[in-house]
């Protein structure tokens, strides 16, 4: 999984904002990860460079193999607290998209209540 970061003018995502950006999303996509050829993280802020209660944003878009691109976007005080809400939206779609799709184990259960995997 590739991830690649875009920001707005007004957003300086240097090294020390993207590493924990990049660990969290390392971590909790973790199980996704073969199916993501690349993760496309948008940083802004909403308000510029004035103060303000959830004004950061954080779009993350993850291209899956053989589909559309599943989008994801939080707001919130910090770009880390933005990014941590996005990336548990995007693994609630993720289940549901690759669930739909067939890429997990499908069981099917006989007569007498034992399950077979197929």
């Amino acid at each position: 999984m590739t991830i690649q970061f875009n920001s707005a003018h007004s957003v300086k995502a240097n090294q020390e904002l993207q590493a924990p950006i990049i660990a969290l999303l390392t971590d909790k996509l973790d199980r996704f990860s073969e199916h993501i050829a690349r993760l496309d993280v948008h940083l802004s802020d909403e308000n510029g460079n004035k103060e303000g209660l959830s004004d950061k944003r954080c779009l993350l878009e993850a291209h899956i193999d053989g589909s559309l691109p599943l989008v994801a976007k939080n707001h919130a005080s910090t770009y880390e607290q933005a990014a941590e809400g996005a990336v548990d939206k995007l693994k609630a779609s993720l289940k549901s998209s690759l669930g739909r799709s067939g890429n997990h184990h499908q069981q099917s259960i006989n007569v007498t209540g034992s399950e077979n995997n197929k």
